[in-house]
């Protein structure tokens, strides 16, 4: 794993082939870092399906509404429409490209509808760059979020098992 020098900035993430240590970039976007934080204390990702995940592209999550078994909204048919009882997020557009292992925030057409949705870059995807905020980045892991079943959504999707904050994490 790798050092983790701000815990309360850094989320870890349990998958089925391993643990994927975020960066989050509180200086970058502060309003996305708080809410992964937020959503990830209260446990709402945990058990949250990888429910787009397209080769050479990306892999998204975060429909804690719609894509989480234990909720009573857990509708697969519904995964990727819904976000969180939180209000939605304005842009946080910054200079940051989508590289290989950043996080960015997924959102409709709408630049400040993000919620709670987030996709990690499987590649450098610059041509995001500018559209969609960049919040984290991968430091340790990436080999397990390249495992994640691939589909529109996935016959069988890969879940988020748990996500914490380091800071909570004893």
């Amino acid at each position: 794993m790798a050092e983790i020098k701000d815990p309360e900035n850094t989320i870890i993430m349990t998958l089925k082939d391993g643990v994927v240590v975020i960066e989050l970039l509180a200086d970058v976007a502060p309003k996305h870092t708080e809410r992964m934080k937020t959503l990830a204390r209260a446990g709402k990702y945990d058990n949250v399906a990888f429910h787009r995940v397209i080769e050479g592209f990306m892999a998204q999550t975060g429909d804690v509404e719609h894509a989480n078994m234990e909720s009573p909204n857990y509708n697969p048919r519904r995964s990727g429409t819904g976000g969180s009882d939180l209000p939605d997020l304005p842009a946080e557009f910054s200079k940051l490209p989508h590289d290989r292992g950043t996080l960015g925030a997924a959102r409709s057409m709408n630049p400040n509808s993000a919620n709670s949705q987030f996709f990690i870059n499987f590649k450098d995807n610059h041509f995001l760059n500018g559209q969609y905020t960049v919040y984290g980045r991968v430091i340790s892991g990436m080999e397990a979020v390249d495992k994640i079943a691939r589909g529109e959504p996935p016959a069988n999707p890969d879940r988020m098992i748990s996500v914490k904050v380091a800071a909570d994490v004893a």
